[in-house]
């Protein structure tokens, strides 16, 4: 007997958008620190310099990710609140008219004219408002996000992501310092660009080969530009 045991992406919509807005804010991090930090590098072997960049980096994206993703999600939320009351307004002054979009819907989906209006009335009699919005809104309203919560897990991602670099830098000895926080931001590009195909049902090697090279390409020219600034300080 076999059994099924295949990953849906669409089986839990709402976890999947946050695991995966967490995995993007994480290697969102990782690369942006890390490049911030090689360009320094390539600018000045000051530990002092590198660490400060590194820190001030990590504090303004993650602060940038938590405004952006509140400002995003609130307008998104004040959109939908807007969208459930005019629903309210129209089940309330309409009722009939509403009915028949219902029914108009359900013949869309593919149901007979007399099957249709007998499941609108049905679930009509039962909670109109609620079939109405699942059906013509897609909107659960017990499930809207909370721009706090989303700025707050984009912050948190953003900050998992940096702290990888930054590690690596301080803790590494000066002659190393470059070849350590290469190696570390590559293997958790790695790491991210895995978990990333695996939510998205993506293949895995090349998804993750994308990120990488993206990772390296971004550091490679941020280093590139800090050893010409640093040439021309000097």
């Amino acid at each position: 007997m076999l059994l099924h045991n295949e990953f849906h992406t669409t089986g839990s919509g709402t976890q999947l958008n946050w695991l995966r807005a967490a995995v993007l804010g994480a290697n969102d991090g990782i690369v942006s620190v890390a490049s911030i930090i090689v360009g320094v590098a390539g600018a000045t072997d000051s530990s002092g310099f590198i660490l400060t960049a590194g820190v001030a980096g990590l504090t303004a994206g993650a602060l940038s990710m938590a405004v952006g993703e509140y400002v995003s999600v609130s307008t998104q939320r004040d959109t939908e609140m807007a969208l459930l009351e005019k629903e309210r307004r129209e089940l309330r002054e309409e009722p009939e008219a509403e009915l028949a979009e219902l029914t108009t819907l359900y013949k869309a989906k593919g149901l007979s004219d007399a099957t249709a209006q007998k499941v609108a009335e049905e679930l009509t009699a039962k909670d109109a408002f609620a079939v109405h919005v699942d059906a013509e809104l897609h909107i659960d309203p017990s499930a809207l996000t909370n721009p706090w919560h989303a700025a707050l897990a984009s912050a948190g991602s953003f900050l998992a992501g940096a702290i990888v670099p930054l590690i690596a830098v301080v803790m590494a000895p000066t002659s190393a310092r470059m070849p350590v926080t290469f190696a570390a931001v590559l293997v958790a590009l790695v790491i991210t660009g895995s978990l990333s195909a695996y939510i998205g049902g993506a293949n895995k090697m090349r998804a993750t080969l994308r990120v990488v090279a993206g990772g390296a390409l971004a550091m490679l020219i941020t280093f590139g530009i800090g050893k010409i600034f640093g040439v021309i300080s000097i």
